[in-house]
């Protein structure tokens, strides 16, 4: 129960929603019978003298429309199109802490395949590949802790209440990009189970993990709660919400260059650890509508999406960052507070910038 306790302390509650029963909601309720269409991504698109942008569909479909909104995640097509990025820059590509529908198979070759795409998109990798799972699971400390994190060398576990006495959980460890596991077999039904069993490694285990620490058994109780089949792996990239560049165009407008536009991941994306990137994807669809709903011409689109990118495009900066430095120091933590005055500094620093922080990240800003 997390909301009792929330609204006993007079704080603001957090509710769990699914992401699939919130798209189910809004296909009923948000849209015309037919608007949304699966399986449609769009593979380039151009603009339309006088204003309005045709896109075309990978099964060669062409779609006429006044503005184009590419949501279409961290290796965006429609990115690529936009700030003219190198022919591999774009496309379907191994990605997010969540994972996806892809099967192991497809999840290896892309494994491979997204170092290629990232250096052409020009994305950072994290550092780090994350296992994750949604455990059919009623958590040993649910009473007490619906949100965790166990620290270790090189690697740390999170675990979050998925309500239904589900557990979400991810595994991040510190590792060059492009790794794989092997494939299961009769003989080895279970490797991604193995890993994560020798990796966090319980006290109650003889030895620990191959560093010799010895995890929480929490940890263990979350990986041996999941099917291997459930388990996904995914290599974490990011990138800056703008990059480097002396373009006045870009720099009045970030994210949107005539009748076309980014959002979420395509434009922000980032680490996990906040639990900010569906949040902020949420945030940029609010202001996006509303810039867009002022527009009584379509000669006036261009300047509303130049203003929705430059509105959010501080905010989104700022969180990002917040995330790619808490992921670095949440394993580097042990060997930042050895270094004399600078870790001291730093864990005070943390500790008063902490209120301001999560206000500051909890806080909707559209």
């Amino acid at each position: 129960d997390t909301l009792g306790p929330a609204l006993e302390a007079g704080l603001q509650p957090t509710i769990v929603v699914d992401r699939p029963v919130i798209q189910q909601i809004l296909v009923k309720h948000g849209f015309p019978t037919g608007t949304v269409r699966i399986q449609s991504r769009v593979q380039s698109y151009e603009d339309i003298d006088g204003g309005g942008v045709i896109a075309t569909l990978e099964d060669g479909t062409k779609c006429y429309a006044d503005v184009l909104v590419g949501a279409d995640g961290v290796w965006s097509q429609i990115r690529k199109n936009l700030h003219g990025l190198g022919e591999g820059a774009g496309g379907f590509a191994a990605s997010g802490a969540a994972g996806g529908a892809i099967d192991d198979k497809e999840a290896r070759k892309l494994a491979r395949d997204t170092i290629k795409i990232a250096a052409q998109a020009d994305r950072r990798y994290s550092g780090f590949t994350c296992y994750a799972a949604l455990a059919p699971h009623r958590a040993s400390n649910i009473e007490t802790v619906s949100y965790q994190i166990l620290l270790g060398e090189k690697k740390y576990f999170v675990s979050t209440d998925g309500g239904g006495e589900r557990q979400q959980w991810f595994a991040l460890i510190r590792e060059p990009a492009g790794g794989v596991d092997e494939e299961a077999t009769e003989e080895n039904p279970t490797p991604k189970l193995d890993r994560l069993r020798r990796e966090f490694a319980s006290i109650l285990t003889e030895g620990g993990d191959a560093d010799g620490n010895q995890w929480d058994p929490f940890a263990l109780e979350l990986i041996d709660a999941s099917a291997e089949s459930d388990i996904k792996r995914r290599d974490l990239y990011d990138g800056a919400p703008l990059l480097a560049t002396f373009d006045p165009q870009r720099l009045l407008s970030p994210w949107a260059k005539g009748s076309v536009a980014l959002c979420g991941d395509a434009a922000h994306p980032m680490m996990p650890n906040l639990g900010q990137g569906g949040c902020q994807a949420t945030e940029d669809a609010y202001r996006l509508g509303e810039e867009l709903a002022g527009v009584t011409h379509t000669g006036q689109i261009e300047g509303a999406l130049a203003k929705y990118s430059r509105v959010r495009v501080i905010r989104t900066s700022i969180i990002q960052g917040f995330a790619q430095l808490g992921s670095d120091l949440l394993v580097d933590f042990d060997l930042m507070m050895t270094i004399p005055f600078l870790g001291p500094f730093f864990l005070t620093m943390t500790q008063l910038s902490m209120p301001w922080i999560l206000r500051f990240l909890y806080t909707p800003e559209f």
